[in-house]
């Protein structure tokens, strides 16, 4: 008897979820028929994940087996989605294409993108929404997530880059203040880094919720700067203010590497401690210890830097409060500066790549600016195609959505890689203009939300079956690599654009399916902008050289080694110093009265990842997160009726969502708190408000006026 012994066979790469990558091997019995049954995880010593993984990582491997795999394209007919094959699917979409743009011209046709795309596929997206359809409509779900802080980093810094320093230089550092950011829930590898910081007593995190990072800055003797959603701004202002009054300033830093400082005070001088305490709701005693601890690792040549995430972000003014966060860690000498300074940190799988290479409604690959003529000029000459046929600057994630299936907007939308039916602002009017399309595409490998409503679904690899790029939260860029082999049926998503390219009539090859070749054009078309990556290779990144960008690519040169800490000589602005930008608070858009007495907040859980869209599919991941709930104050609950366990309707002037009451006496009580991965009636975007920011036009998920009520 012959007893077959396993082909085991093990692959690096990188976890399919958020901006951290992690490092992982994936292994396989390569002889099985279905390669994906076979397939474990295990972490993988990397400098960001040390070779630890969360929750999220540990199960991934469940999503390539999932039964519920799409494996054929589907098309409504009679209602129903029903399989078709992919020579049809395509046909009816490229049909659906030209005749909504010969009725409505070229923007009558939309492309919603996501940053978990890889580089080759957000860059394929960009040129196919401005090539083969000439549309200025595509705009992608990280507008939802880190346009924020990209908007405020490029007027301070000139360049904008999650962390323009590695992960692993947090590490030493003594002092760290995080606005808006539970990286113990979010990134849980990333925790490992603040330890220092967090034992030294020197870890301080500002969040309206008494977090798992919060416990462990309290643990360590750190502080918790326990303000009311919305109110970064005038805490980030406040912190200023102290830092000049006590003296806690870095006057020979301003001098020599900054501009602007003296309309930045008189904008902070307004915010003397007792007003500040009397908005944010923050002791003068916390923010004074903040300024100081702060200080003192500058000082002492310890490290000492500021991190801001969505909490501090999401909001009309995000650009305005990752300003004065800014303006403060300039104050305090820290950017551009070994063993300190300031970063925003990236939520999303892909969320720095993705915002880089032209699937952002105002930008070209590189980080240019599609207004920038002699941008138009050096990327249309790699396309092949004259200048003057790529469209202007097209409508922002959100405007784009409220346009879609309205008189005069595009009357065709197609979707990678985001559920907007759940991730949106004000959800429940997004999914009526999703239902108002004359046709709705969505690319996915599961039945979403979103994709339960298109009239055609095309069924396409995950991350763990496709060849790419991604660029991690440090601007590393990384190789993914197939690890399993993929189910008859799915298509890259390179491939389906390109086929429909074809059926659009643009000539043969002008749009590649093999992703190094599509990398090595997104190289020629990123040389000499912002984010180049002209210098980087699949055969560098292969070797295992550690490449940030920028790295350009230097003729007659030897290979340029990255960037690994940006700003240390000059930042990227004209004058080569950094920019202070002067702010005024505003508030939240919407304020709490007696109809809607409370201020809601969402976020992320340990288990769960964006939409839910994927973690919903894994058992494990669904037992340990529970249901939806409301977290709010025991007081609170009791003065609207409500008891631990109960159901609740939180209602805001939008929506109304249903959810457990959670009961915790950490809570402020004026807010309650909502995790937003839940899809149906538990939707926490039913409730949130759409005011855009004036400049990154981010909409204010994290603060909407709402009012509890009992549910029989």
């Amino acid at each position: 008897m012959t007893i077959a012994v396993p082909s085991l066979v093990s692959t690096p790469t990188h976890c399919p979820y958020c901006g951290l990558q992690c490092a992982m091997n994936i292994s396989r019995d390569s002889s099985a028929t279905d390669q994906a049954l076979t397939a474990t995880v295990t972490g993988r010593s990397f400098p960001t994940n040390r070779g630890g993984l969360c929750q999220k990582g540990w199960t991934s491997a469940e999503l390539l087996r999932n039964p519920n795999r799409l494996t054929a394209p589907l098309v409504r007919r009679d209602g129903e989605l029903r399989p078709a094959s992919w020579d049809t699917a395509l046909d009816i979409v490229a049909d659906g294409f030209a005749a909504a743009q010969a009725k409505g011209g070229r923007d009558a046709v939309a492309i919603f993108g996501g940053g978990g795309l890889t580089n080759e596929k957000a860059y394929q997206l960009g040129k196919f929404a401005r090539v083969a359809l000439g549309t200025s409509n595509i705009d992608y779900n990280g507008r939802f997530c880190m346009s924020s802080a990209a908007a405020a980093g490029g007027k301070a810094f000139g360049l904008d880059r999650g962390l323009p320093f590695p992960v692993a230089d947090l590490g030493a550092a003594r002092a760290i203040l995080i606005l808006g950011g539970n990286v113990a829930e979010t990134m849980p590898p990333f925790l490992g880094h603040l330890a220092t910081a967090a034992d030294a007593g020197g870890l301080v995190v500002a969040d309206p919720r008494r977090t798992a990072t919060v416990e462990r800055a309290l643990a360590g003797g750190g502080v918790h700067l326990q303000l009311s959603p919305g109110t970064d701004l005038p805490l980030a202002l406040g912190l200023l203010h102290l830092a000049v009054l006590d003296g806690r300033v870095d006057h020979n830093y301003i001098g020599s590497r900054t501009e602007g400082f003296d309309d930045a005070w008189l904008a902070a001088a307004q915010w003397w401690p007792e007003r500040t305490e009397r908005v944010t709701g923050v002791p003068v005693s916390a923010l004074r210890r903040t300024v100081e601890i702060l200080w003192r690792a500058q000082q002492s040549d310890t490290g000492a830097y500021i991190l801001t995430a969505r909490g501090a972000e999401q909001h009309a003014t995000g650009t305005d409060t990752v300003s004065a966060v800014i303006n403060l860690a300039l104050a305090l000498g820290l950017p551009g500066r070994r063993g300190s300074g300031y970063g925003a940190i990236t939520g999303q799988g892909n969320g720095q790549g993705g915002r880089e290479h032209g699937q952002k409604a105002d930008q070209l690959p590189g980080y240019r600016k599609i207004t920038d003529p002699a941008a138009r000029v050096h990327v249309a000459q790699v396309w092949g195609i004259d200048p003057a046929e790529l469209p202007g600057p097209g409508k922002s994630a959100y405007e784009l959505l409220e346009s879609i299936g309205a008189p005069g907007g595009p009357s065709a939308l197609m979707v990678h890689g985001a559920n907007l039916a759940v991730s949106a602002p004000r959800a429940g009017h997004v999914v009526d203009r999703l239902a108002a399309l004359d046709m709705l595409v969505v690319n996915d490998f599961l039945l979403s939300e979103t994709a339960a409503m298109a009239d055609v679904v095309l069924p396409v690899l995950q991350w763990a079956e496709e060849e790419g790029t991604m660029t991690s939260l440090e601007g590393r860029v990384l190789r993914r690599k197939v690890a399993v082999s993929a189910p008859e049926g799915p298509r890259s998503e390179l491939e389906v654009l390109a086929e429909l390219a074809r059926r659009l009539g643009q000539p043969a090859g002008r749009f590649g399916t093999d992703p190094e070749t599509v990398f090595e054009e997104l190289r020629l078309a990123s040389a000499g902008g912002v984010a180049d990556y002209s210098g980087i290779s699949y055969a560098r990144l292969d070797a295992g050289e550690a490449l940030h960008w920028p790295c350009p690519e230097v003729e007659g040169e030897a290979d340029h080694p990255g960037t690994p800490r940006l700003f240390l000589d000059r930042f990227e602005t004209p004058s080569g110093r950094a920019r202070f930008v002067a702010v005024e608070h505003r508030g939240p858009d919407e304020v709490m009265d007696t109809e809607y007495p409370l201020v809601a907040t969402t976020g992320r859980v340990l288990a769960h990842y964006q939409s839910g869209a994927q973690t919903r599919r894994i058992d494990e991941l669904v037992r340990a997160a529970g249901e939806m709930f409301v977290q709010v104050h025991p007081d609170t609950a009791r003065r609207m009726g409500l008891a631990e366990g109960g159901l609740a309707a939180v209602v805001s002037r939008r929506g109304r969502t249903e959810a457990t009451v959670r009961c915790d006496d950490s809570m402020r009580l004026d807010t309650v708190f909502l995790p937003f991965h839940f899809a149906g009636a538990g939707r926490a975007n039913l409730l949130t408000n759409p005011a855009l920011d004036p400049t990154s036009r981010m909409p204010e998920f994290k603060a909407c006026a709402v009012k509890l009520e009992a549910v029989a």
